[in-house]
């Protein structure tokens, strides 16, 4: 991506942030309160993503366009207006498919 969004760029400096506390503790209870809220947060940022391209598409964009501003394909922003997620790998050898 050519420039990055000022919200983008507080989230990574927040990182940042985690990574240069002195305090292991302190730091490693931080890190486990982001984390265990991720789930929820990723959720929403995807949910988010889809609603914006589908307005994106209802506002006359192509799929070509919409894929150009979010750096992906245009099957992708496709998939992303849809609510998929990207392709599951196949299961190793051994592993059933459920």
């Amino acid at each position: 991506m050519d420039e990055q969004v000022e919200e983008v760029r507080r989230l990574l400096e927040a990182i940042e942030r985690l990574e240069r506390m002195q305090d292991d503790e302190a730091c490693a209870k931080a890190v486990t309160q982001v984390l265990d809220t991720w789930p929820d947060n990723h959720a929403r940022l995807r949910e988010l993503r889809q609603a914006r391209v589908q307005r994106m598409k209802d506002s006359g964009m192509t799929w070509q366009q919409i894929g150009a501003v979010l750096g992906v394909h245009p099957t992708r922003a496709q998939q992303i207006a849809k609510g998929l997620r990207g392709s599951k790998r196949p299961p190793k050898k051994g592993e059933s498919e459920e």
